[in-house]
């Protein structure tokens, strides 16, 4: 069991006040809060070795190097990596997903097929829509159903010789679904398809094992999972990385530069073009190190009874609809109320301290599919209680009484 009331203590934001009223924070599907050893590594690193990396034969630039690679050493043991070299640190989630569909730009042919799933984020549609117009391959799309899970047999039945690129997520932000990502990268691979997977939301409250899942990328950003907001992951396949180009030219990326030619940098150095977010970088090993101490175990007991009981209580409300009610979920609730708009919600329980998400949390092919203009989006984390939910209920009720 989970010492809920010590956890709490660790994130100074949790003890404020919004608008008078304790706040309580279920907007963690957009960023988690940050426990003090976070935000005291961030102030460590500028106090104590800030320099630039790789490049200093000074103590300060081989401290602050040093503590970069042992950061990148902490991932690559989380997500079980086979090779350091595989974890390439990014901006975020969508800066990884870019630089692999830039470099699928040298690989696809006019009549290849990317495969895509219709409960993606913007981030993982936009740029393969982009890819696609640039190089002539065809973007299809895996439905989905009424309960908000993928139509497998119609993935299925997508899947072909030209199917170069599978890409999903491994849970969906707008509704908490846990997709089947095993089953789809071996369907992927076995009709010869590289598989990326989006696991911003994923990462939070499970530790993806890679080597296991057998992906060719996994994208995933650090301010979700307590890390500071600027700093994301991409993991690739060593043979994968090694055949796309760079995404970006500058320092760092290259092994010898002339006028006539340039030659490029071993991984990962080949794709971390320039000064990187070097504080971030370091203390997202710290925040991975401490949802390591509490336990992804702990966090996932723990956020499943506050799904179940949001469930429970949430239903409890008439009118009230809940979308996204597959069997395998994370800790989201999405819903709206009949005949109120979700923006009307959102706004005055806010008023009453309640921060959620409203609208089409940028995923609005879902939203079409459900004939909606958006939701309300409660998203849960280890550091949230069933006293919270209870005043989450209660605003939406009163919320409810003044729109009616």
């Amino acid at each position: 069991m989970l010492d809920i009331q010590k956890i709490r203590a660790d994130f100074p934001i949790l003890s404020q006040t919004v608008n008078g009223k304790p706040l309580v924070y279920f907007d963690n599907g957009a960023t988690s809060q940050k426990p003090q050893i976070v935000i005291d590594a961030i102030e460590k690193y500028y106090q104590e070795i800030n320099a630039n990396i790789h490049r200093g034969v000074h103590t300060l630039s081989q401290l602050a190097t040093d503590a970069y690679e042992i950061s990148r050493g902490k991932v690559q043991q989380h997500i079980n990596a086979k090779f350091a070299h595989e974890v390439l640190f990014t901006p975020g989630t969508t800066h990884g997903i870019n630089l692999v569909t830039n470099g699928f730009a040298s690989i696809l042919k006019p009549g290849d097929e990317v495969l895509v799933s219709a409960l993606e984020h913007h981030s993982n549609i936009v740029p393969w829509q982009m890819l696609c117009e640039k190089t002539g391959a065809v973007l299809k799309v895996i439905p989905m159903n009424e309960d908000g899970e993928l139509i497998m047999d119609a993935f299925d039945a997508l899947l072909s010789e030209k199917t170069k690129v599978v890409t999903v997520n491994h849970i969906s932000n707008a509704l908490g679904i846990i997709n089947p990502i095993k089953y789809i990268i071996e369907k992927a691979h076995a009709v010869g398809a590289a598989v990326l997977i989006d696991g911003a939301q994923a990462v939070p409250h499970l530790k993806p094992d890679v080597q296991e899942l057998d992906c060719d990328f996994y994208v995933f950003s650090g301010h979700k999972m307590c890390g500071p907001t600027g700093t994301g992951i991409l993991y690739g396949k060593e043979a994968w990385l090694n055949k796309l180009p760079p995404y970006q030219g500058g320092g760092e990326m290259i092994k010898e530069v002339t006028f006539e030619k340039t030659t490029y940098a071993d991984l990962p150095h080949k794709f971390e073009a320039g000064t990187p977010n070097i504080a971030g970088g370091i203390v997202l090993g710290t925040a991975i190190d401490y949802l390591n101490n509490i336990g992804f175990d702990n966090i996932q007991k723990h956020e499943e009874e506050l799904l179940e009981y949001a469930t429970k209580r949430l239903l409890e409300i008439e009118g009230l609809r809940i979308y996204g009610t597959g069997k395998n979920k994370a800790s989201v609730v999405s819903f709206n109320i009949d005949g109120i708009h979700p923006y009307d919600i959102g706004s005055i329980i806010d008023k009453l301290g309640i921060a959620v998400r409203t609208g089409h949390h940028c995923a609005q092919p879902i939203m079409n599919f459900f004939c909606i203009p958006g939701t309300i989006r409660a998203s849960f984390s280890f550091y949230n209680t069933k006293e919270e939910i209870d005043l989450m209920v209660d605003a939406v009720k009163k919320a409810k009484t003044m729109l009616s």
